[in-house]
């Protein structure tokens, strides 16, 4: 929720502090992007090892301490340098992302991953429902109050989860942390060895480089494509979330259940593919509000996937497993801000041959087709957890 607050003013604050028009801004922005990413792919393993030792409670907890103590700092930052800096702590305790799936992996079996991971995804859904609404009304006070509010909601989840979050990983799972496992290079090697594991993050790459044309250029884009202003850009991501909520919590299980997770997946990638083509070449911004009612067919992606993922990897791995595929989506986040920022910038801006400002849709696209054809050609091992990992 504390992203989805900020996320209507980020254009706005950026042509603030950089006294930039928006095609720079939209730059500026995908780099923003790719700080993000960069620090959360290098330090996803290590969260997640951290998480396997330790358990899952303290690594979750300092995250939240370091997100209040972050917003704070973007929210009175006095130049680009420090959004920068701020954005880059950000990454750092984003990372607990994995420590966060694998609690909800040691509390659940392995048929009911998909339905809680579905649950995971729709407390995200709640908190784009909620946030950028608040943050689309905030920012009409100027662009730096949703920062403010954003520390104080962390703040505040670090005071609750202090008093109400048991540690969720018993002693007997715990296993020794080692450097060696704790970057990305260590956690491919070790997650490597167990069959079907790779082939499935290659294709949730591929899938997440997609759909971050969402957080990268959707702010841009709406404003480039409507002329929409932060309230109507926070409604618009309030709407997806209230769908996302919705869908997983009552989409997610019945679909698994009949499909299975690798059918909901590839349904789920379709059904993204479709809404992008739409976005592409729509022109009315009221149209928009009707595309958005796919959204629950791409929401069964985020559940479906993981819970396919956590069957092939011990209960002393998942912690390992959910820093790991944090670090795969980094690497996306990393590679989406290259191509999405500079296409829409290049081609809203005075230098093209042709103003298209759904290009991002469209490679958007291109990457949903490559991740749904990885996915029904290859991952193919047995859908069982191995009764150790590999050393």
């Amino acid at each position: 929720m504390g992203f989805g607050i900020v996320l209507p003013v980020l254009p706005d604050i950026v042509m603030k502090l950089g006294h930039v028009d928006l095609p720079e801004a939209t730059r500026i922005g995908g780099w923003l992007g790719v700080v993000y990413a960069a620090v959360q792919f290098l330090t996803g393993p290590l969260m997640g090892n951290l998480g396997d030792r330790f358990g899952r409670r303290p690594v979750l907890l300092g995250a939240l301490a370091g997100f209040a103590i972050d917003y704070l700092l973007m929210g009175f930052a006095p130049s680009l340098g420090w959004l920068f800096l701020g954005r880059a702590l950000a990454g750092l305790f984003g990372a607990s992302f994995g420590p966060a799936g694998a609690a909800l992996a040691d509390m659940s079996t392995p048929d009911e991953r998909a339905r809680y991971f579905g649950m995971m995804g729709a407390a995200f859904g709640i908190g784009f429902v909620v946030g950028p609404a608040v943050g689309g009304l905030l920012g009409e006070f100027g662009p730096r109050a949703p920062f403010h509010a954003a520390a104080a909601l962390a703040a505040l989840n670090f005071v609750i989860g202090l008093f109400l979050f048991p540690e969720t990983l018993k002693r007997e799972n715990r296993r020794p942390f080692t450097l060696a496992r704790a970057n990305p290079a260590g956690a491919w090697r070790a997650l490597g060895k167990l069959h079907g594991v790779i082939p499935l993050s290659i294709a949730a790459f591929f899938w997440q480089v997609a759909t971050m044309i969402y957080p990268v250029t959707w702010a841009y884009f709406a404003i480039a494509a409507f002329g929409w202003t932060p309230g109507l850009i926070g409604a618009s991501l309030a709407m997806v979330g209230i769908l996302m909520a919705i869908s997983q919590m009552l989409f997610v299980g019945p679909v698994v259940k009949r499909l299975g997770e690798r059918g909901s997946v590839a349904l789920g990638i379709a059904g993204a593919i479709a809404q992008f083509l739409c976005y592409m070449v729509i022109q009315d911004g009221r149209l928009v509000f009707i595309v958005m009612l796919l959204q629950p067919i791409q929401s069964l992606v985020f559940p479906a996937m993981n819970g396919l993922m956590s069957r092939k990897v011990p209960p002393d791995a998942q912690g390992e497993l959910q820093g790991f595929n944090g670090s795969v989506a980094a690497i996306a986040a990393i590679f989406a801000p290259a191509i999405f920022s500079p296409a829409l910038a290049f081609f809203t801006g005075p230098s093209a041959p042709f103003r298209f400002v759904g290009i991002g849709f469209a490679i958007a696209t291109a990457f949903a087709l490559i991740a749904l054809v990885i996915l029904l050609l290859g991952g193919r091992a047995p859908d069982q957890m191995p009764p150790s990992t590999p050393r």
